[in-house]
């Protein structure tokens, strides 16, 4: 703000460039334009490598010497304590001559601090005498309140800006006021050059075939792919070790409120495969290992796994999806194939889940998008693919009767799946009329084996609607190719192929996209 005439708010108001200056690293700078060019701010951004602090070194430069002297930076958090935005409390605080704000919920802290100091500092309660609404009032911090406490609150502080523009925002995480004031100053104690030159060394170091980067093979000389691997590698959590979130962030987050915790920072057993199997890819074998063990000790004993977890392993949907039973077999199997399991046995956890997966099955109570119930394509092809998996271990074991038992009910399977999943009524395209569907609805308690493609409805979540599960198609069947089922050039496969190419396809300015199924409503609202 100048003070007098604006105040920008960088995420809404400032022209934006991200960049990553080391490789192999998800270190990165971030510079904010203002549009008309009078000044610009440059961020470099990391996490402390030994503490739980977040680091943020901004550069200040005024580029119109108008606002030289005028121009002041606040720096304003919102804390959401342990996932909850409400019953936070907050205060103005000093530790050893440093000006501090501090905020706690359930034992949990964080403390903010500049290494330059603020000039001014302000706690209030969120929309009505929070940081924010006195700066869109007044342009500067007119109030300067020491304490907010129990509510939904913001935390302000103006930055002492020094000549050459330079400063460190850090942010101190620990179980105790005294636990996060010794991290923060801990880190605060050494240079931020310091801390840079170690967080991109250990990242660095996690990259096991430096050759094997793409940097010849793709447009972008391998940076998305080496981008990637650090955004895997990162959804990890470092106290649960092997629990990979499905993704940090909370779609329609700043809509959710506290009766609603969920979101994608939970563990999907899933996403959790899909991430360490991309990881095992690159020749990382440490992190899909740990992944294998945190689910072997969150299955139930009947061999089944929550829908979603915390990453401490507490259940939070409660839904049952046939396809997230059968994931951590083929991890187990990956890793067995790769001689990378250590002395770690999952025999037990491979034998429970292939028993209920049988018990189960084949219909499954939700499908991959966690919509409905039936037969699925893709749910039967990761099934069958563990049942084949399972089989091949006991045969090594050998257990012959109970390998060949699996085999044969494998097999069972795979004869079914033209008559469960294939419709030959399909109207989506002309001349089509042969191909897979999206699924068969079917009751899971009491399934029927005859259940009808080409008859059967289909009431599409979220406002969908009800339409004929014969003209609904998704390219989940593509799974039956991937894990060698069916051949890609099988004749109903190219049919199929032929379809969702005509009904989901899109041409974008990036490229083709193409839609998760067709009458979804949730993804396609702009």
């Amino acid at each position: 703000s100048d003070g007098e005439s604006f105040c920008h708010e960088e995420k809404r108001d400032l022209d934006h460039v991200i960049e990553y200056p080391a490789r192999d690293c998800p270190f990165y700078r971030l510079t904010n334009s203002e549009p008309r060019g009078r000044y610009r701010i440059i961020k470099l951004v990391l996490t402390d490598p030994h503490l739980s602090v977040l680091l943020v070194h901004t550069r200040v430069e005024v580029l119109d010497e108008s606002l030289r002297q005028k121009l002041r930076l606040y720096a304003l958090l919102a804390p959401h304590i342990a996932g909850r935005g409400a019953g936070n409390s907050a205060w103005c605080s000093e530790i050893g001559g440093s000006k501090v704000i501090r905020a706690e919920r359930q034992n949990v802290h964080l403390i903010v601090a500049c290494d330059t100091g603020f000039a001014r500092r302000s706690v209030g309660y969120v929309g009505f005498s929070d940081g924010w609404q006195d700066l869109m009032q007044h342009f500067k911090m007119e109030w300067e309140f020491p304490s907010a406490e129990q509510g939904n609150i913001a935390l302000t502080g103006e930055i002492d800006l020094p000549e050459n523009g330079e400063f460190t925002i850090a942010v101190g995480f620990g179980r105790s006021y005294q636990s996060a004031a010794t991290k923060l100053f801990q880190s605060l104690a050494e240079s931020f050059e310091s801390h840079c030159q170690a967080y991109v060394r250990q990242w660095q170091r996690a990259v096991v075939n430096p050759k094997f980067d793409f940097s010849n093979d793709t447009s972008d000389a391998g940076g998305m792919y080496r981008l990637s691997r650090c955004v895997l590698l990162a959804h990890e959590d470092k106290v649960f070790q092997g629990a990979l979130v499905a993704s940090m962030s909370i779609p329609w987050g700043e809509t959710k409120s506290d009766d609603d915790l969920g979101g994608y920072h939970l563990v999907w057993t899933r996403d959790l495969v899909h991430s360490a199997t991309a990881l095992l890819a690159t020749g990382q074998i440490s992190t899909p290992l740990r992944a294998l063990i945190w689910l072997a000790a969150i299955q139930r004993p009947d061999g089944s796994f929550p829908q979603n977890s915390w990453i401490d392993g507490t259940a939070y949907w409660s839904g049952l999806q046939l396809d997230q039973i059968a994931f951590p077999i083929l991890l187990a199997w990956r890793l067995h194939e790769r001689d990378a399991l250590g002395l770690f046995n999952p025999r037990v956890m491979i034998v429970r889940a292939a028993a209920n997966l049988i018990l189960q099955g084949p219909v499954t109570a939700q499908d991959r998008w966690e919509e409905n119930a039936g037969y699925s394509p893709s749910t039967l092809a990761i099934v069958i693919a563990a049942l084949a998996c399972t089989a091949e271990w006991a045969g090594e074991y050998d257990e012959t009767s109970l390998a060949d038992f699996i085999f044969a009910y494998a097999d069972w399977l795979a004869a079914h799946l033209e008559e469960w999943t294939v419709t030959t009524e399909g109207e989506l395209v002309a001349g089509r009329p042969r191909h897979y569907i999206r699924i068969n609805p079917t009751d899971p308690s009491a399934p029927d084996p005859h259940a009808d493609p080409n008859t059967t409805m289909v009431q599409i979540a979220n406002g969908g609607g009800l339409h004929p599960a014969r003209n609904v198609v998704s390219g989940d069947f593509l799974h039956l190719v991937r894990y060698g089922i069916r051949d890609a050039n099988d004749p109903v496969v190219r049919d199929s192929i032929e379809v969702i190419d005509r009904v989901l396809k899109h041409d974008l300015p990036q490229g083709p996209g193409w839609r998760r199924y067709n009458h979804e409503l949730l993804r396609t609202k702009r």
